[in-house]
C-alpha cells in the first residue's frame, strides 16, 4: 500500500503535466508574464549541504546521511552509522557581499534498529546595512540574521518504509527593530512549522547482473503560521514545499556504484493573481476598496486554504501550474566507499523565477571524517544565482568510529 501510495502521487504529477496540454485560450494570455511566487524566510530553502548541492539540490530520495533532516526526516531511520554529525559553511552573493552566509550543524542518534532522532541548527547573516531616513542621512547599523532550529523523529513501520516529522522554530530578525515611516515600528518575526515525510527503499535487485536498489520519497515542509514584521501588519506564508522523488543505485563492482536522483519540487503558497486596471492602467477597486481581481484567486487566504488553492489559482490555468513546478537531477559516482564525484542540473520556468544551474563537487571519505565540497556554475540562460562560481564545504563526522579509534 505504501508503495502504490508514492506511485499514486508520481501519476498525480504526470496528470497535471497531461492537462497542461489542453488549456482555453483566455488561459494563454497570463502565461507568458513573469509572475514569481514569493514567501518569507526563504533562506529555509537554501540547500544547506555540499552533497546535495552538487547533484542539483536533489535530496528527498538520495541515500541517507548526516543531513537528511533537511531532505527527507524519514530517511534516518535508514541510517548505518549509530550517531554523528556534520558542519557545512555557504558563502552567500561572495561577489557583491562578502559578509552573507549560511552555516549549517545537524546531528542524528539512532535509538535502536527503527527509530532515530535528530536535529539542526540552520543560521543565515545578511552582512551589515545602512539604514538611512528620507533624506538618505545615516539612522543606524544593523546585522540581520535569521535562524531554524530544528528536531526530527523517523521511525521505520516496515523493512522498506519509514516515516518522520520535523518540527521546527524559525527566527527572523531583519531590521533590529527601526522604524518605518507610516508603518511604526518593526519586529522580529516568529514562527513554528512542521514537516511531514515518508521515504521507501527497495529491496535488492539486479540489473545486467549488477546488484541495484531503487527508492522513492516525499517531503511536505515548512507548514506553520505566517510571519508578520509589524504589529497588525500584512503577514507572509512561510516556503511550504511540497518535494517528490526518487533515486536509483548500482554496484557496478566491488570498487565502483553509481546513483542518479530526479526530484520535483512544487511551492505550497498561493500564486499572485493578475488584479484588474482600467485604460490608464489605474486599479478597479470593488465597493469595498479592494483591488478587483481579473484572473487567479485571491491570496489572502488562511494557511490550510493556502496550500490547497496553490495546485489551482493560476491566472494561466493549469499550464502554469505546471511551470510552478521545480525539477532538480543529479548523479553521485564512488570509488572504493572513499571518493565520490557528483554532478546535476536545476531547473525553475522563466515565469516562475528562472534559476537554472549545473552543480559539481566531489567527497572524501575517511574512517572518522568525511569532506564534501559543492560548485555551482550558472547556465547560459536564466537568473544569476547568489551562489554563482562559489566553493562550499562540509564536514561529516561518524561518532561511533571516533569513540571506536580512541578506544584503540
Amino acid at each position: 500500500m505504501k508503495k502504490l501510495a508514492l506511485l499514486a502521487l508520481t501519476g498525480i504529477l504526470l496528470t497535471v503535466s497531461a492537462k497542461a496540454q489542453d488549456l482555453p485560450n483566455s488561459d494563454s494570455d497570463y502565461l507568458n508574464n513573469l509572475n514569481t511566487i514569493s514567501t518569507s524566510v526563504p533562506f529555509l530553502l537554501i540547500a544547506p549541504d555540499s552533497r546535495a548541492g552538487a547533484m542539483g539540490d536533489v535530496g528527498v530520495a538520495t541515500s541517507p546521511d548526516h543531513n537528511s533532516i533537511h531532505w527527507n526526516a524519514s530517511k534516518l531511520a535508514f541510517l548505518e552509522d549509530e550517531r554523528g554529525f556534520s558542519m557545512s559553511y555557504t558563502p552567500w552573493l561572495q561577489d557583491l557581499v562578502p559578509e552573507i552566509s549560511l552555516s549549517y550543524l545537524s546531528g542524528f542518534k539512532k535509538l535502536n534498529s527503527k527509530s532515530t532522532i535528530a536535529a539542526s541548527l540552520r543560521y543565515f547573516s545578511l552582512g551589515e546595512i545602512q539604514f538611512t531616513d528620507n533624506s538618505g542621512q545615516p539612522i543606524s547599523k544593523f546585522s540581520p540574521n535569521e535562524f531554524a532550529l530544528d528536531g526530527a523523529y523517523s521511525m521505520k513501520l516496515s523493512k522498506n518504509f519509514s516515516t518522520g516529522v520535523a518540527m521546527r522554530y524559525i527566527y527572523s530578525n531583519l531590521t533590529g527593530g527601526i522604524n518605518i515611516q507610516g508603518g511604526g515600528a518593526t519586529k522580529p518575526g516568529n514562527s513554528f512549522s512542521v514537516d511531514l515525510s515518508s521515504y521507501y527503499q527497495s529491496d535488492n535487485f539486479e540489473i545486467d547482473e549488477k546488484d541495484a536498489y531503487w527508492a522513492a520519497g516525499l517531503n511536505i515542509s515548512n507548514l506553520g503560521n505566517k510571519i508578520s514584521y509589524t504589529d497588525g501588519g500584512e503577514e507572509h506564508f512561510l516556503p511550504m514545499n511540497a518535494r517528490l522523488g526518487t533515486s536509483l543505485f548500482m554496484e557496478l563492482d566491488e570498487y565502483n556504484t553509481v546513483s542518479f536522483a530526479f526530484d520535483v519540487n512544487k511551492l505550497l503558497v498561493p500564486t499572485p493573481p493578475v488584479y484588474a486596471v482600467d485604460e490608464d492602467n489605474t486599479p478597479i477597486l470593488d465597493e469595498n476598496g479592494d483591488q478587483i481581481i481579473e484572473a487567479g484567486k485571491d491570496p489572502n487566504v488562511g494557511v490550510l486554504q493556502g496550500v490547497f488553492q496553490s495546485f489551482g489559482d493560476a491566472p494561466g490555468g493549469m499550464k502554469e501550474e505546471f511551470n510552478e513546478l521545480m525539477f532538480s537531477v543529479g548523479a553521485e559516482y564512488w570509488y572504493l566507499k572513499q571518493f565520490a564525484f557528483r554532478g546535476g542540473y536545476f531547473h525553475e520556468h522563466e515565469t516562475k523565477g528562472a534559476r537554472k544551474y549545473f552543480t559539481v563537487g566531489m567527497g572524501l571519505k575517511m574512517n572518522v571524517f568525511s569532506l564534501d565540497m559543492a560548485f555551482l556554475l550558472p547556465a547560459t540562460r536564466g537568473v544569476r544565482s547568489p551562489l554563482a562560481n562559489t566553493l562550499r564545504f562540509t564536514l561529516l563526522f561518524d561518532m561511533a568510529a571516533l569513540h571506536a579509534t580512541n578506544k584503540e
